[in-house]
């Protein structure tokens, strides 16, 4: 066949469909028991193929662009007419579950893995139509998803259909009746959060956050186990998915009833502990950001006696040895923040917190007494072998220590200053309650 030709039945086949679209979206009486086998076969003929390789070996989601399906123009008409086959208000799903049938949507699921969006995006609505109008497909659909996220997270770690995937099990979930049965549990725990640990989460992230959510939303016992299985997978080295899981703890955190609250904030606020000292700025800010989310405030000032003495020393460290400016001044307000929450508690741990640094800061001294005693002594036996050339050795050993001491001493000079801010405050305070001074 010639170039032209083909031009030509590439049109007459895209007029064509046009026509179908438009008469099933207009016509009554068009969708008769005949019709429902010749539409499956003409669809399947035309979505179900073998997915051309990516261009690239090494193809990246986040980084290269993806490779668009050339027959779009054609498949997007077939697409557009099944959707509206399947919201046909004459549509049977008596009659056509004889032709949709498991076989066909392994294949519609497999597509999936099409690396052209706009094909994803008709096949999430496609698959969700199916989803709602044919009972008896529900589950072996969802066992489907479950193995291609299984064989995503253990084997393969590459499959591009993920979030719309996702997206679709969120409004899957939404749906469930309480209380929910075991395989629902089991999905969540064995299968969405494992997903957290593949490279490209930042890809389908927010679809799984909306996921997990739901999944509180519908029974809260499975707070737990869900930030248990967070805490178990975060991330150790890479600090853009460390802010994600900090942003998904927020909204978990958003939802959570006080009680499950209980049940977690030890091993939680450990973690966020760390987040806060973390050298990276962007962490660090997004873990104190929790403090200005008035619901998270109020369980932090409910447990105020679980949750100070966890934070109190990393803060105080930060404030003092943090690079980043705006993360000092952040970390400033927090302690603000646990001095207006529980007074007596934060005196405490100020008090028992300086008297420790005191009480290192003094067997630091002592052991540095101890070594430069043995070191004179050392420099004396040594002068009286080797003289001159170790001289300068020996000096330069003993002005280190004394840098170090000095070094010690400025950052406890710093330190006293701090608590003299935190003190001022404190005092400030009181006045204003008192009347004193006006607010």
């Amino acid at each position: 066949m010639d170039t032209l030709s083909d031009l030509k039945m590439k049109e007459y086949k895209r007029s064509t469909l046009n026509e179908l679209v438009d008469y099933i979206t207009i016509s009554r009486g068009c969708l008769t028991e005949q019709t429902y086998p010749e539409v499956v076969r003409m669809v399947s003929c035309n979505i179900f193929r073998t997915l051309p390789p990516s261009d690239s070996n090494e193809f990246d989601p986040e980084e290269d662009e993806p490779t668009l399906e050339a027959s779009w123009p054609h498949l997007q008409l077939v697409y557009e007419f099944f959707i509206r086959f399947l919201e046909s208000q004459e549509f049977q799903p008596s009659i056509a579950k004889k032709y949709i049938d498991q076989k066909f949507v392994l294949q519609l699921l497999e597509l999936f893995d099409s690396e052209d969006p706009r094909e994803r995006d008709y096949l999430k609505t496609v698959l969700h139509r199916i989803y709602g109008k044919f009972l008896g497909l529900r589950a072996f659909i969802r066992k489907q998803i479950n193995n291609i996220f299984l064989r995503f997270v253990y084997e393969t770690e590459h499959f591009n259909g993920v979030a719309e995937l996702l997206e679709i099990l969120g409004s899957i979930i939404n749906g469930f009746a309480l209380p929910l049965k075991a395989e629902h549990k089991q999905f969540l725990v064995k299968v969405l959060i494992p997903l957290h640990t593949v490279r490209s989460l930042s890809l389908f992230h927010a679809q799984l956050a909306y996921c997990i959510v739901q999944f509180l939303e519908k029974d809260p016992s499975l707070t737990e186990p869900v930030i248990r299985g967070l805490m178990k997978f975060w991330p150790k080295t890479c600090s853009q998915k460390e802010v994600m899981f900090l942003g998904e703890l927020e909204e978990i955190l958003d939802v959570i009833e006080p009680s499950q609250f209980v049940k977690i904030q030890e091993p939680l606020f450990k973690q966020i502990a760390k987040c806060v000292s973390s050298p990276h700025f962007q962490v660090a800010e997004r873990a104190l950001y929790y403090w200005n989310n008035e619901y998270i405030m109020s369980l932090i000032e409910e447990n105020s006696n679980v949750i100070l003495p966890i934070m109190f020393s990393s803060l105080y460290r930060i404030s003092k040895e943090h690079w980043n400016p705006a993360i000092v001044a952040l970390v400033y307000n927090v302690l603000k923040a646990f001095m207006e929450m529980n007074s007596a508690m934060f005196d405490e741990l100020t008090a028992t917190y300086k008297s420790d640094r005191q009480r290192l800061s003094k067997a630091a001294g002592e052991t540095n007494e101890e070594t430069s005693g043995t070191l004179g002594s050392l420099r004396l036996g040594e002068s009286r072998v080797f003289c001159e050339p170790r001289g300068s050795h020996k000096q330069s050993e003993g002005y280190c220590m004394s840098s170090n001491l000095v070094s010690e001493k400025k950052k406890e000079k710093e330190r006293e200053e701090l608590w003299k801010k935190l003190e001022d405050l404190e005092l400030k305070r009181g006045l204003r309650r008192d009347g004193i001074i006006p607010t």
